[in-house]
């Protein structure tokens, strides 16, 4: 049974203590058809039904969130550098405790996910679950089968060696060429400095898939939208966890 307060509740969603108050004084909140009596009353999320102005308070336990990242964005819940993916959602999304899934460079675009699971989010990112991360980046110069081999290999840094990585050669030109590099770690700049140590330095890069979870091309730089409850499943299928 997962318990809460109504007032906590309400608060997920940008509503204050002192207004959550002033809703059940005025008999604005409403659980299960009778208007709440106290803003600390404990409610059962499993099974009871809340309403605040006559609209549906959602009960959910997590809450799973896709995002195409512009460049800019920084990849953090809050940051006193500048705008973050979270300021992207509206305001009554920005307090139910979504982070996340790993990071995306500032001037890095495409797809991030967010979610209130922490658990689900340390399995999608961590190293030894291997789920893919699937870019596309524009770099420098010609990129041919050379580099698809060592890519295939493992690139040696100065502080690890990457893990065996599938590069695609999607336009290759003698200034530049257009590649599209599945990784199964992510750690940082990681991307960036495989292709710098192939000598073909990156002009741009965005991500297009996390985990078999592709970016939506209808939502647009900035846009975000719910995960489906297929790709939800999915997430939770591969990292062999309980929805």
């Amino acid at each position: 049974m997962r318990k809460m307060r109504l007032d906590r509740l309400l608060a997920r969603f940008g509503i204050s203590r002192k207004e959550a108050a002033a809703l059940v004084k005025a008999g604005r909140a409403v659980v299960n058809g009778r208007p709440a009596s106290d803003p600390a009353m404990q409610l059962d999320l499993d099974s009871d039904a809340v309403t605040v102005n006559g609209q549906s308070v959602r009960t959910d336990e997590h809450f799973h969130i896709m995002v195409d990242k512009p460049a800019g964005i920084l990849t953090a819940t809050e940051d006193g550098r500048g705008q973050t993916v979270i300021d992207l959602l509206p305001r009554e999304w920005r307090g139910v405790g979504l982070g996340p899934v790993g990071r995306l460079d500032k001037d890095t675009t495409g797809l991030v996910l967010l979610t209130t699971d922490g658990q689900l989010a340390h399995r999608l990112i961590s190293p030894r679950w291997e789920q893919d991360k699937r870019y596309v980046a524009r770099v420098e110069g010609r990129v041919g089968e050379r580099e698809a081999a060592r890519m295939a290999e493992g690139i040696p840094l100065k502080d690890f060696t990457c893990k065996p990585a599938m590069l695609t050669v999607l336009e290759a030109g003698d200034d530049e060429s257009l590649c599209e590099v599945t990784v199964t770690e992510g750690k940082y700049h990681q991307v960036k400095r495989m292709f710098g140590a192939l000598a073909h330095p990156v002009l741009s890069l965005r991500r297009l898939s996390v985990a078999g979870i592709g970016l939506d091309p209808a939502l647009g730089s900035g846009g975000w939208r719910e995960l489906t409850a297929e790709e939800r499943a999915h997430l939770y299928t591969i990292t062999e966890l309980e929805e």
